[in-house]
């Protein structure tokens, strides 16, 4: 009986495995778009790029302009992230400010129809972080039970 369970665990084993690496080669996960974070990490500035060409059927030149700013943005998140004497919240504040930064410098290359879908994209992203964020509760500044001046 004892040597049936051995057999029955060497065979189970590997098929776990083998979809895990099949999830993986899938790309599972919702989480595309500009500058999205799949289940692997941070897109590539070069991802970046592709993902924007297709969402706003960037040209030539636009794709020229933007490829300098995405890979500065890239660098400049990895640094930070390399960097472990800072809190999280200095480490999230100064993420945002090169997250803001990157987007100005974007719009400056998009044309106005362009810059309206890349607006829409970031206030749904925006959305879905407070969605994962869940409701401010007490305590949370800015949250229903903070005083408003």
């Amino acid at each position: 009986m004892r040597r049936n369970w051995q057999w029955l665990v060497l065979l189970v084993i590997p098929l776990g495995m083998g979809s895990g690496k099949a999830l993986a080669a899938q790309g599972g996960g919702e989480h595309g778009g500009m500058g999205g974070y799949g289940r692997r990490g941070p897109m590539s500035a070069d991802d970046r790029l592709k993902q924007m060409t297709k969402d706003f059927d960037l040209t030539a030149d636009q794709q020229a302009k933007l490829k300098p700013i995405l890979a500065d943005t890239d660098k400049k998140m990895q640094d930070l992230r390399s960097d472990s004497s800072e809190d999280r919240q200095a480490m999230r504040s100064k993420m945002m400010q090169i997250h803001q930064d990157s987007n100005d410098q974007i719009r400056a290359v998009l044309n106005d129809q362009q810059k309206e879908k890349f607006d829409k994209q970031e206030q749904d992203r925006k959305q879905r972080m407070q969605n994962r964020r869940g409701p401010r509760g007490m305590g949370d500044p800015g949250g229903p039970e903070a005083p408003q001046n």
